[in-house]
């Protein structure tokens, strides 16, 4: 479970963090907001690439304080990130593995490669650059690499974004297997409403770094505030 507590995130006089409070408890859950509305931002305070100005988060019951994103990598707080991270001169597998330095030794780490590239469906293509992937290969790299080591939290930054109508049924199945197969939470921004609707069970709605909705995603879906703030773009 995620405990957010009078969160703000501050660059100047700007806020895109802005005194939210939220308990996320599902084992998907999605974040959903406009442009602008601190998603993004949300998950840098969480995997630790951006310090709250106040406010407190704990994953787990375990409070995060400043530490940095290679501790919080180590206690499990897994992400991708809107640009894929994918090393084109590196294999599939070179791909993975080159995130276990930071994770466990790296000696000790090809069973857990081998589940995580069998999982996501790129077992042939494992010897593969990363040149040559396509987009929906190269995001599964992105998750392949969350799944390796001992992940408490997984944190997914727009992984539909670009993929077609097939790929992303695809993705959707992928999604909603990640919590029974590795026990870890999900977390997942992205701007398609069928996507986010077949694989959360709760959504966690932002608009000006603000809490707009908290609940069952149907609700949040159809609540009219929401609907408003996004005109149609969830």
């Amino acid at each position: 479970m995620i405990g957010i507590s009078n969160l703000t995130v501050a660059f100047g006089d700007i806020r895109p963090i802005n005194d939210l409070s939220a308990d996320l408890t599902a084992p998907i859950v999605g974040l959903i907001g406009p442009n602008g509305a601190g998603k993004t931002t949300l998950l840098n305070a969480i995997s630790g690439f951006v310090h709250p100005a106040r406010g407190s988060i704990t994953v787990a019951g375990r409070p995060l304080d400043r530490s940095s994103p290679q501790k919080r990598a180590k206690l499990g707080i897994h992400r991708t990130f809107q640009q894929e991270q994918v090393v084109e001169d590196l294999t599939t597998w070179e791909n993975v593995q080159a995130v276990t330095d930071h994770l466990t030794p790296r000696a000790g780490a090809a069973p857990d490669i081998r589940r995580a590239l069998d999982f996501v469906g790129l077992a042939d293509v494992d010897t593969t650059l990363g040149a040559h992937l396509n987009l929906f290969q190269r995001r599964k790299v992105e998750i392949a690499k969350t799944l390796v080591g001992r992940p408490v939290l997984i944190l997914l930054d727009e992984p539909a974004a670009g993929l077609d109508d097939v790929e992303t049924r695809q993705l959707m199945q992928l999604l909603t297997s990640i919590p029974e197969i590795s026990g870890a939470q999900l977390v997942l921004i992205d701007h398609d409403a069928a996507l986010i609707a077949s694989v959360c069970a709760e959504v966690l709605a932002l608009d000006f770094g603000k809490r707009l909705a908290l609940g069952p995603t149907r609700l949040v879906l159809d609540d009219p505030a929401v609907r408003d703030a996004y005109l149609g773009e969830v």
